[in-house]
């Protein structure tokens, strides 16, 4: 299914989440995650932004099944998420690539199939990536954009029904992370999946999203959802973006107790 086709059936539906962590040898309780209600739709593209410690990663750990120490309900097409599965793929804020493995050999690492299959799927995904000269390097001798994008090649192998992404550009430097926008736009078309983004860059949360998604502060609950009701491509200086970006903006001050309570 193309990406921009989206459905009205649920592909990821979270009810009731709350999540606490439990720190220090006293063992004292500090709420992170309070009654988290989310339905993301098949093929939906949903960038999720909030300051420093509101829980946003967390939320991103549970739906990928990295954390189940929660109450509440989790689900992907109807089946309670208890771990990890090939159906979610994840991109973290650093690249994470085996240093001892080539592009290639990072990009297949975990993939079924016979040699040749491998091959194709990797070649496929090389194109698609912009690494296609770069199949025989090892991450020390890449730019950071371009490790990024083999994290995001390795993470779309398996085809995965979601991908959730953490803060995939936050390292990157403007120029590059715009390009970097561009192309994972490119690859949810492309490849059909539903895509969580978690960031703390308002415009890029409207760029890449058809919703935008505000968390409070810790416990961390969706404050407020933004439709993004602009036509693709979009253009950062358009009056409707800047209107938006705007009330976003609106939004995050008028939770923050001091100017500085959030990095945006």
């Amino acid at each position: 299914m193309p990406a921009t086709e989206t459905t009205s059936q649920p592909a990821l539906k979270i009810r009731g989440l709350n999540k606490d962590f439990i720190l220090g040898g006293r063992r004292v309780r500090v709420p992170v995650l309070h009654e988290i209600d989310l339905t993301v739709s098949r093929g939906q593209f949903i960038s999720i932004v909030g300051g420093s410690g509101c829980g946003k990663s967390t939320l991103l750990r549970i739906i990928g099944g990295l954390d189940n120490s929660h109450s509440g309900t989790v689900e992907l097409d109807g089946e309670p998420i208890r771990g990890p599965g090939l159906e979610r793929g994840l991109v973290f804020q650093e690249p994470r690539l085996f240093p001892w493995l080539t592009v290639t050999e990072n990009i297949a690492f975990g993939l079924a199939g016979s040699k040749q299959e491998k091959r194709e799927q990797v070649e496929h995904l090389l194109r698609l990536v912009g690494l296609a000269g770069f199949a025989s390097a090892y991450p020390h001798q890449l730019s950071g954009g371009m490790a990024q994008r083999a994290a995001i090649a390795r993470a779309i192998i398996n085809r995965p029904e979601i991908l959730l992404m953490d803060e995939p550009f936050g390292a990157l430097d403007a120029f590059t992370r715009i390009q970097m926008q561009e192309g994972i736009l490119n690859i949810w078309r492309n490849e059909g999946a539903t895509v969580v983004l978690v960031t703390h860059d308002i415009e890029e949360a409207i760029f890449l999203g058809d919703r935008v998604l505000v968390m409070s502060n810790r416990p961390g609950t969706i404050r407020a959802t933004y439709e993004v009701p602009i036509s693709r491509p979009r253009d950062r200086n358009g009056p409707d973006f800047v209107e938006l970006r705007r009330h976003i903006y609106g939004e995050f001050f008028a939770q923050s107790e001091t100017p500085f309570a959030y990095t945006i």
